[in-house]
């Protein structure tokens, strides 16, 4: 491989201070406002335009953030005002990968002003190959955005089948029809103070589930070891990291060893277990699927149902979307911190409607979580295949084209189209 040479960058580009913009001073506009932990609201006038390569300055401190149009680079951040013939996009993942590369001294971005950022020293690639590497690179992320979007579909139709049948009632009654709108009958239910169809039930979390785990407390120490530095080691999950019905940010996780791991967790997660956050913050959820070898560790509750009683695709959407989301709610109690006990977790009310209409909700519900999980999966590894490749190509240790990657611009269009077969699959709600 040729060696690549070295260049500041100051002599490929040039960078210029954001401007003030006070929120008392914005007006409703459709301009993004780029602040140093990306867009921080909108304006109705902009200071830039074209395409816009932006740095924090201070405050959140190397990020990076790619735009095309009209925008406002706020004073937090250094935006890009002449790249000199060089590729924008590759102008973008270039600085992406500053931290990452071990050109100089300065290699990672300082704690940032202009003079400092314009003297380091970056592998610089000219030509036709700054598009070639962009490109392999964006179509990476590209991949990744079609999936979060697929996702974001999926999640809305199982929301939308869950409303429909469990609040609206609007469930297939015997002929087929939605059981409420077609005059199923209704009783009052005292518990959740509103009409429920005939014949269901309301039970407490805790007629509802086969247990509650709950290590909350545990540390390495208290069981005479320490966290592990190896990345192949056992994930141990704390609140920190389900958010919005994800775990987030799995690279960051401290781990156990596996001797540790059953020390810590004699009874290990399963299929069907809800994770629950108990406090900062409280109410978080995650549906455990197909990988089960996690260790709980900080401020988490796993539910695992009792099929007797609930599935435990319907147990979460009810506390992660339904009456128990909203009881927890309305139970957190604390003086720093707002979190629930266990003991009044237990008494939160779930909805319990009959055998076959929960059967029917899990056989279009499951594939659904399932599928999400799939393309999760499959983001995580686009990540980490991205992250690694980036600084490769950008010193010019490796070269491949996007068709040993398998992700063409066709593939994307077609996996937008997923959706819509999915819908299909799916079934009406």
């Amino acid at each position: 491989m040729n060696k690549i040479s070295t260049k500041r960058l100051g002599d490929i580009l040039n960078f210029k201070r954001g401007y003030d913009l006070p929120l008392s001073s914005r007006e409703d506009g459709a301009i993004p406002v780029i602040s140093s932990a990306g867009i921080s609201g909108c304006h109705s006038e902009f200071k830039a335009e074209g395409e816009g390569v932006i740095t924090g300055r201070y405050g959140t401190l190397g990020e990076v953030y790619y735009v095309e149009g009209k925008y406002w680079p706020h004073n937090t951040t250094l935006y890009v005002t002449d790249f000199k013939s060089n590729y924008p996009k590759y102008v973008y993942y270039l600085l992406k990968c500053l931290g990452n590369l071990k050109t100089s001294d300065k290699s990672a971005v300082p704690g940032i002003n202009r003079n400092d950022l314009h003297e380091v020293r970056v592998p610089y690639i000219k030509g036709s190959r700054q598009i070639e590497i962009a490109n392999i690179l964006d179509n990476l992320d590209a991949k990744i955005e079609v999936n979060n979007k697929i996702n974001a579909e999926l999640e809305a139709m199982a929301k939308l089948i869950y409303d429909y049948w469990f609040v609206q009632f609007d469930f297939p009654n015997e002929d087929g029809k939605p059981y409420k709108s077609s005059g199923g009958k209704m009783v009052y239910n005292k518990e959740l103070k509103r009409e429920i169809p005939e014949g269901w039930e309301v039970k407490t979390i805790n007629e509802s589930v086969e247990k509650i785990i709950d290590h909350r407390g545990k540390t390495p120490k208290k069981l005479g070891g320490d966290w592990s530095n190896n990345k192949d080691d056992i994930i141990a999950l704390s609140a920190k990291i389900v958010k919005n019905g994800y775990l987030i940010k799995l690279e960051d996780a401290n781990r156990v060893s596996k001797e540790l791991f059953d020390k810590w967790m004699p009874e290990k997660l399963r299929d069907g277990d809800v994770l629950l956050t108990s406090e900062a913050p409280a109410g978080e959820m995650f549906f455990i699927l197909g990988k089960t070898d996690y260790c709980m560790s900080q401020r988490l509750f796993a539910l695992r149902a009792n099929p007797k009683v609930i599935l435990p695709s319907l147990l979460y959407y009810e506390i992660a979307k339904g009456n128990a989301h909203f009881q927890i709610q309305g139970s957190l109690s604390g003086s720093t911190v707002f979190g629930i006990r266990q003991d009044v977790l237990r008494t939160i009310n779930v909805l319990v409607p009959n055998t076959k209409v929960q059967t029917q909700f899990d056989d279009k519900v499951l594939p659904i979580l399932k599928k999400i999980k799939i393309l999760v999966q499959q983001n995580q590894k686009l990540s980490e295949l991205r992250d690694w490749l980036l600084p490769m190509l950008m010193n010019g240790q490796v070269t491949v084209a996007n068709e040993e990657l398998g992700i063409t611009n066709a593939e994307l269009g077609n996996d937008l189209g997923m959706v819509a077969e999915d819908n299909g699959k799916y079934g009406e709600v």
